[in-house]
């Protein structure tokens, strides 16, 4: 998914049925009558070889109130403001209303890029609607049809340089994951780690539950107030970024919206927010996952927690509002317990508290992000990764399921950011998860590497096999002759 597209327009001009058609299955509902869709509506597009998101929105009303009809348009204007592209429709049968050029406004103002389609374009009927949309402002419009396919070539003539530019953008700001190392790479520890640069600087995500206090950390860090704050919670909805040099070095901070649980989310923009916030933790390279000290390990917070790790982030845990903390050392030690007892997959990551309306605790959090970015990056070479899998497999040998016996015959280094191991065993399908989690925790402590998500993989030697899986059925001694003998 290179960009987003929303589709916005007054009522009944087919957007809908636009968006059908772009994700390929009728998701959203279609009828005559005005006003059928009022939420968004998110879904996979998919245009010729593009692939973009797809938002539908309710039809834009002339209401600015409270009303079911304002708070519409409040949800549309916010998708405008979210989307990378606007496809802005008119209906071409009906020509341009007054409402359409007050439309075109706000988007004149609002939306970076709009391209402008007049729908409902079959046949000579629309001629007039079409000429009418040049005096909009918003560049020569695109006929088409949404019903009947017509205009797709055309659209997709106009998205798909739009698409190269997102694409190198988000080729810029995303991270460098799954780095793949070479046997002679996994040789040499002494390689440097990457540099962080004014072009590439470390990329960090604020995530945690509404209220926790993640933009008013942020503005402590910058030394302003960039970022809006209060008392209320759910005041960010959008995953903004900011770049600062935090003691020497150029970071790129990810404020997030708060997350809460599906079954407590009821508004349609809270979810577009949590969607935009999941998006920033693939985008960052280090995740500080931001606890409310009153109330820490919610069930959320260790979903969002373990949703770092599975995406092979690099964590920290942070605890705020220490400030306020009357027993200080019962309540570190009792989150240290329950940090090992309720998240052991990030066994060692850095437990830092901080108060984000002192600044107390920042330079720990800063060091604990370094830290924890210096051993996502951790390399360590085959001899010493050998070495210790003699010891592992002498103290505690692998298991012997249904009488097969698993022989480790050798480990490399595979990746880093995370760190990736391969271990070349037999029988690989046959090693227990306990054993694998045995060796992984085995390799926190002996290499130093608490906290980082750590992936190994069990491998066979049939895996290197080119000939594998190429035996002909009833292949045998016989087999030539009885060929000859069909010839």
């Amino acid at each position: 998914m290179t960009f987003s597209l929303a589709i916005v327009g007054r009522p009944n001009v087919g957007k809908s049925t636009l968006f059908n058609r772009l994700v390929g299955r009728r998701l959203a509902l279609v009828d005559d009558q005005p006003g059928v869709t009022r939420d968004l509506r998110e879904g996979e597009g998919k245009l010729g070889d593009l692939r973009f998101t797809v938002i539908d929105t309710a039809g834009l009303e002339e209401a600015t109130d409270d009303s079911l009809q304002g708070r519409m348009r409040r949800l549309t204007e916010r998708a405008v403001d979210m989307a990378d592209v606007c496809l802005f429709m008119i209906d071409a049968r009906v020509g341009v209303t007054p409402t359409d050029e007050i439309f075109a406004e706000i988007l004149r103002k609002r939306s970076k890029h709009v391209i402008l389609a007049a729908n409902k374009a079959e046949g000579a009927a629309a001629d007039a609607g079409v000429l009418e949309a040049y005096g909009l402002g918003l560049g020569e419009p695109l006929r088409l049809s949404a019903e009947h396919g017509e205009g797709m070539p055309e659209l997709y003539s106009v998205l798909m340089p739009l698409s190269d530019g997102f694409a190198e953008r988000a080729a810029e700001e995303a991270p460098e994951t799954e780095v793949e190392l070479s046997e002679e790479d996994g040789d040499d520890i002494d390689t440097a780690l990457p540099e962080i640069t004014d072009k590439k600087p470390l990329q960090i995500a604020v995530v945690g539950r509404p209220n926790a206090g993640k933009s008013t950390l942020i503005n402590k860090i910058l030394g302003e107030d960039r970022l809006l704050t209060g008392p209320e919670a759910g005041i960010t909805r959008d995953a903004i970024s900011v770049r600062l040099d935090w003691d020497g070095t150029p970071m790129r901070i990810f404020d997030t919206a708060g997350m809460r649980k599906r079954a407590k989310i009821q508004e349609k923009l809270e979810k577009l927010s949590v969607s935009d916030g999941l998006r920033a933790v693939k985008f960052a390279e280090v995740v500080v996952v931001l606890l409310d000290a009153a109330i820490p390990f919610e069930q959320q917070d260790l979903r969002i927690a373990d949703l770092a790790e599975r995406e092979g982030r690099a964590v920290v845990v942070a605890v705020n509002k220490w400030d306020v903390e009357e027993h200080k050392q019962e309540k570190l030690r009792d989150l240290k317990e329950a940090f090992d007892r309720l998240l052991p997959q990030l066994r060692g990551a850095p437990l830092v508290t901080v108060s984000a309306k002192t600044g107390r605790g920042l330079d720990r959090l800063n060091a604990a992000i370094l830290k924890a970015w210096e051993v996502w990056n951790r390399r360590v070479s085959t001899g010493q990764l050998n070495r210790w899998l003699e010891g592992m497999v002498s103290s505690h040998p692998p298991p012997a399921p249904q009488g097969k016996r698993i022989k480790l015959r050798y480990m490399t280094q595979a990746k880093t950011r995370p760190p990736g191991f391969v271990v070349m065993c037999s029988h690989p399908d046959k090693m227990p998860d306990s054993y694998t989690r045995y060796l992984v925790n085995g390799l926190r402590e002996a290499f130093d590497m608490p906290g980082t998500p750590v992936r190994l993989y069990m491998r066979g030697q049939g895996d290197r096999n080119p000939y594998k899986g190429r035996r002909e059925k009833n292949a045998g001694a016989l087999k030539k002759h009885l060929g000859k003998r069909k010839g």
